[in-house]
């Protein structure tokens, strides 16, 4: 790969360092949805359009030319700043140059390489290392890695499917709205000004998501209880948290703590049967009595190691897609290359899934999150 003279990747080099810039403002841009910043495709190659004109080295052409891009709104603004420092490692953008811009880290050398072996610009470094993150699986990670991912998750923001509601706004069109109409009508002495029209109101989608806290969920359990308080935090009156073992145990109070480190600490105390087995079928009854899965999207976190019976569990989640709008199923190892769902839990359950996906990496975790939001719907 060519690089420039200050050793970055070099955008303007023929074939050369552009599949990487790519690769990194790719996933730079799906961050900034996840975290609720509009920063779709056309957006994206509007990035890439203004990069090929920039240093691509530089952490204020980058931070400026997605600012610009990415972004639709003042809004935006925060949200685009706090991305920006997590992904690209804490840089921030300056007003001039800085003389020199190095990696913290040091890397074995490269066969062939002359001298002591300059560092890469921090910038490609840590972006780099963020997009390997993202696909690599959560129980292979080390405590830094892990450290970072959780960080990423804290930044999460998941839109919702919207529903209509039986309640009515006003609108400029719409259903004609006789009482509207009349009111306005006394009020100007009988002279008609106008009609006036009503509409129905949208809310969210409800979403319930149950964890399995098990003993063979125990590498995956704390990042799917990460990515429950980002849900939490996106939606706080339309999602319910609960974890699912031996025992159903709703943690949505523990997960409204704004702290993900509070948050967690408190759903540690609130679950009584961490590690130990699991009967989803049960678990799901239980949740089917209390009425809280109608017409809401059901988020199930499992490897499907069933210790009840499996035809308990095949039965319950008959009665569940009947009552929820969706029920999606998220497996951890369905990441892993030649996973096939074999277990009896996993069999009895699929048929009456709509939607079966990976939960073992951060990109899963986005993609969940784009499909909560209705964009892969």
């Amino acid at each position: 790969m060519a690089v420039a003279a200050d050793g970055a990747p070099d955008p303007e080099a023929p074939g050369a360092g552009a599949g990487d810039l790519v690769a990194v403002m790719t996933g730079f841009a799906r961050t900034l949805r996840a975290a609720g910043v509009p920063a779709d495709h056309e957006r994206t190659q509007s990035l890439l359009r203004a990069l090929s004109h920039l240093d691509a080295s530089r952490p204020d052409d980058v931070y400026w030319a997605g600012r610009f891009t990415l972004c639709a709104s003042a809004d935006d603004l925060p949200r685009y700043d706090r991305v920006f420092r997590a992904y690209f490692g804490g840089l921030r953008p300056g007003r001039a140059r800085p003389p020199a811009i190095t990696v913290t880290r040091h890397t074995t050398e490269r066969a062939g390489a002359q001298g002591g072996g300059a560092d890469a610009p921090a910038l490609a470094a840590t972006a780099s290392t963020v997009e390997v993150l993202r696909n690599r699986d959560v129980a292979a990670l080390t405590g830094p890695e892990l450290a970072e991912v959780r960080r990423l998750l804290a930044l999460l923001r998941v839109g919702r499917r919207q529903r209509r509601s039986r309640r009515f706004r006003p609108a400029r069109r719409g259903r004609l709205d006789g009482r509207a109409t009349v009111r306005e009508t006394l009020r100007r002495g009988g002279e008609v000004a106008g009609l006036r029209y009503r509409a129905h109101r949208t809310r969210p989608r409800r979403v319930v998501l149950l964890v399995d806290v098990s003993g063979s969920m125990t590498p995956y359990a704390d990042t799917l209880l990460r990515f429950a308080h980002a849900l939490v935090r996106s939606e706080p009156r339309a999602t319910e948290v609960f974890s699912a073992g031996t025992r159903l145990t709703r943690i949505t109070a523990e997960l409204r703590h704004r702290d993900p480190s509070t948050a967690m600490n408190a759903v540690s105390r609130a679950i009584p049967d961490w590690s130990g087995g699991t009967r989803l079928g049960e678990e799901i009854k239980r949740l089917l009595a209390r009425n809280d899965a109608g017409g809401a999207i059901v988020v199930i976190a499992s490897d499907g190691w069933e210790r009840g019976d499996a035809s308990l569990l095949g039965a319950q989640m008959a009665r569940l897609s009947r009552t929820a709008y969706r029920v999606i199923w998220v497996n951890p190892h369905k990441g892993q290359r030649g996973y096939r769902p074999l277990t009896a839990g996993m069999r009895a359950a699929l048929p009456h899934v709509d939607d079966f996906v990976a939960g073992h990496s951060l990109a899963a975790f986005e993609e969940l999150a784009e499909l909560l939001g209705g964009v892969n719907a």
